[in-house]
């Protein structure tokens, strides 16, 4: 038996997906839901697991490639010495759907004794079985490419060079990044120098295409439909900082990771109370304004893949502890490029942390669907005045500079400057959070 795992539509009205990286190769022994290969779509990178247990027999598409829905990306068999030619009865689900019926799906021998799970959902324990094989060069099949790590595949991508021209060290025949220090570059994707040149280098073009195409072209939607009005103040955040000090020593924050954007975040949410227009949207279709009566705060994140906002839903209703698990987990999911598309959809506010860059403050642009995005710069220390009257001195402070940017169909300048010193007023003094 032969089936033919069609590329699914693994979001909303998804059409088309890249093909990232392959997880299995021919010959490989897997059993459902075994992960066989990541896949970029407009929005996020996604595992696609396999609704088919049995060998590997063909991979269809190579890595790179744009496939549409419900293109046969792989085939899986019982064994490698069957035809690589489905036949109807046991071709692949539809596009509509990736879930397959047991009866096309069901391995044979043991397989039989445990209930097939549903595509993407069920155990994952069970690790894929590899067949014995000897491999001298960059293994490939029916020319998919070749085998590399994804640490490989970026570092390639990154220095121009060209992986079916690198002989892997390793004896399975996957290339990893030590294999490419004896590879010089690809010239074949630069572009070479005109005549009477005097620049050196040259210039190397990567195609526009999935997450950081839809990223882009949501930015420009939003520059150009929403009236940006970027307000700004620089705060002392000492109290701030001795806040974080003390929290990382508090055993209930022992399994999370404390930092001034968490305290940011929280004086995010309390200044929302005095002023909820700041969680509202216009909605331009019905010409209406519309108050959201819970936050779902999001987190800007700089993946190797583009931008990515996923949001904590609710996070309204969180204590601190919840809210910093929160945010730990959906940035350290964000950064491997992997973030699921129901974590980024929805979203009410965002928050976008460039300090960490040394950048002191900028003018960021809404996220599509909001009102409000609050830019966090780094925290630096400086000389600042403090004390009153007689008693004013300069003292070394650790200062940080906010920025807001809102939507000014809606939100006047009052309200964003209410709402902005208030944010200012927590950061600076987390005891005022208790006036709230």
């Amino acid at each position: 038996m032969v089936n033919e795992f069609r590329l699914p539509d693994v979001g909303e009205g998804l059409t088309e997906a890249e093909i990232v990286e392959w997880h299995v190769a021919v010959g490989d022994v897997i059993k459902v839901n075994d992960p066989v290969c990541d896949i970029e779509t407009a929005k996020s990178v996604v595992e696609l697991p396999s609704p088919y247990a049995g060998v590997v027999q063909e991979l269809l598409v190579e890595v790179g490639a744009e496939v549409q829905v419900g293109t046969p990306i792989i085939r899986i068999g019982d064994s490698l010495a069957e035809t690589s030619a489905p036949s109807p009865e046991t071709s692949a689900p539809s596009p509509e759907t990736s879930v397959p019926s047991p009866e096309t799906s069901a391995p044979e021998s043991e397989e039989h004794e445990k209930p097939l799970t549903l595509v993407g959902y069920g155990s994952k324990e069970d690790a894929v079985v590899r067949r014995t094989r000897t491999v001298s060069a960059p293994a490939a099949a029916a020319g998919t490419g070749v085998l590399a790590k994804p640490t490989a595949r970026k570092a390639a991508r990154d220095r121009g060079i060209d992986l079916s021209g690198v002989t892997p060290a390793r004896e399975d025949g996957v290339i990893t990044t030590a294999d490419l220090d004896s590879v010089g570059f690809d010239t074949g994707s630069f572009v070479p120098q005109e005549p009477g040149s005097t620049s050196g280098g040259g210039e190397r073009r990567e195609p526009i295409k999935g997450l950081r195409k839809q990223m882009g072209q949501a930015m420009v939607d939003s520059a150009f439909t929403l009236p940006h009005v970027t307000i700004w103040t620089t705060i002392d955040v000492t109290r701030t900082s001795e806040l974080v000090a003390g929290l990382k020593a508090n055993r209930d924050f022992a399994e999370v990771r404390v930092s001034p954007l968490l305290v940011v975040a929280k004086a995010t949410l309390l200044a929302m109370r005095r002023t909820p227009i700041i969680n509202s949207w216009w909605d331009e279709a019905a010409q209406e304004i519309v108050f959201k009566e819970y936050v779902n705060l999001g987190i800007a994140a700089a993946t190797p893949r583009g931008l990515q906002v996923p949001n904590v839903k609710g996070a309204d209703r969180m204590s601190l502890v919840e809210l910093g698990a929160a945010i730990n987990e959906l940035t350290a999911t964000a950064r491997t490029g992997k973030t699921p598309p129901a974590d980024q959809a929805g979203g009410t506010f965002t928050i976008t942390n460039i300090g960490p860059f040394g950048i002191d403050g900028g003018a960021p642009i809404i996220n599509p669907g909001e009102s409000a995005i609050l830019s966090v710069g780094a925290i630096k220390r400086q000389p600042w005045v403090v004390g009153e009257g007689d008693d004013e001195r300069i003292e070394p402070r650790d200062v940080c500079t906010l920025a807001l940017s809102f939507d000014h169909r809606h939100i006047d300048g009052e309200a964003g400057s209410r709402f902005l010193a208030d944010v200012a007023r927590i950061v600076g003094d987390p005891s005022a959070a208790l006036l709230f």
